[in-house]
């Protein structure tokens, strides 16, 4: 009786396994697209800083690398881009607070996905603000959403 049962449980594992599994890369992650800020650069450009989720946006940044005001975001958006690659952007400011200084570097994808596919902001909307932090450590220091 107990043989019988193995093979019966080892059997339906079996078709389990079979079964087709779907591509987890052709999926699309979930992510909050609602937008928290929006700044317009120099050029024109609109770029939204949505919620996201753990990996990008908003939710991302706000938490790993403790920037928790628009404003900071903002502020290195409404200078130049200083680095591009494609539908990369990257701009750098300064947030300072008497003579405390730190540099933050904030990294937009201005197209409809991301590079790797991940992520889809819809059609005729772009990704914006993928993350923002400062140069040179793992967290900014609380001053800077002051």
């Amino acid at each position: 009786m107990k043989l019988i049962s193995v093979l019966a449980a080892a059997a339906a594992g079996a078709v389990l396994v079979a079964a087709p599994v779907p591509d987890a890369s052709a999926a699309q992650r979930y992510w909050n697209k609602k937008t928290k800020c929006e700044e317009t650069d120099p050029e024109g450009r609109v770029i939204p800083t949505r919620y996201g989720n753990g990996d990008l946006g908003w939710n991302h940044f706000s938490g790993k690398h403790n920037i928790r005001q628009c404003r900071v975001v903002d502020a290195a958006l409404a200078g130049k881009v200083d680095k591009k690659s494609g539908g990369r952007l990257e701009y750098y400011g300064v947030a300072r607070n008497g003579t405390r200084f730190v540099e933050v570097v904030v990294i937009v994808q201005y197209a409809r996905r991301t590079a790797d596919g991940e992520y889809d902001a819809g059609k005729g909307k772009k990704i914006g603000v993928i993350t923002a932090y400062c140069k040179g450590v793992n967290k900014c220091p609380a001053w800077i959403n002051q």
